[in-house]
């Protein structure tokens, strides 16, 4: 079955949306799996079908289950959530695939650092009122300038899922 989105602008839902991580540590014996609460965003569907919009993470908002590692994950040897509030996608498009599969072209800005990222999602809902998409990726922490890796235990890359909901915007 094949979900039509309409067109018009977009708002993040907080509250049926959720960010979440896995990492690969202490030599790939442990996954550090987290979570980031507070995530907001906009886009726009245009007539063409083509879609736009923003994607903000508030970086503070992690959270592990483990405050010291938070903290640690916080700090400018990872995040730097101090001088980096926010960790931004950029959709610069978004084009329906096979299927319901939307493949999005965006820029990735970890730490003030930006980088194109490609990531291929599931329009898993749609209606008049709403839209859901989900996705995992996996990004390459080292090209954001996260290089901390005491003892060399965290090698890898970190994997990204995302459940988005967006409903119509008050225009």
């Amino acid at each position: 079955m094949t979900v039509t989105v309409e067109t018009g602008l977009w708002q993040l839902d907080p509250t049926a949306s959720a960010v979440a991580f896995r990492h690969k540590s202490i030599w790939g014996l442990i996954t550090v799996k987290g979570t980031f609460a507070g995530v907001s965003g906009r886009g726009e569907v245009a007539p063409d079908g083509t879609a736009a919009g923003t994607l903000v993470i508030d970086a503070a908002s992690l959270d592990t289950k483990n405050k010291k590692r938070d903290d640690h994950l916080r700090s400018a040897d990872f995040l730097d959530a101090a001088d980096h509030p926010e960790i931004t996608f950029e959709v610069r498009g978004a084009e329906r695939g096979a299927g319901d599969t939307v493949r999005v072209d965006g820029r990735l800005t970890v730490r003030g650092i930006s980088r194109p990222q490609q990531v291929t999602a599931k329009l898993v809902a749609a209606d008049a009122e709403g839209l859901t998409l989900e996705t995992e990726f996996q990004v390459i922490r080292e090209e954001f300038g996260v290089t901390f890796n005491q003892l060399r235990m965290m090698g890898g890359p970190t994997t990204v899922t995302a459940t988005l909901r967006f409903t119509r915007a008050a225009a």
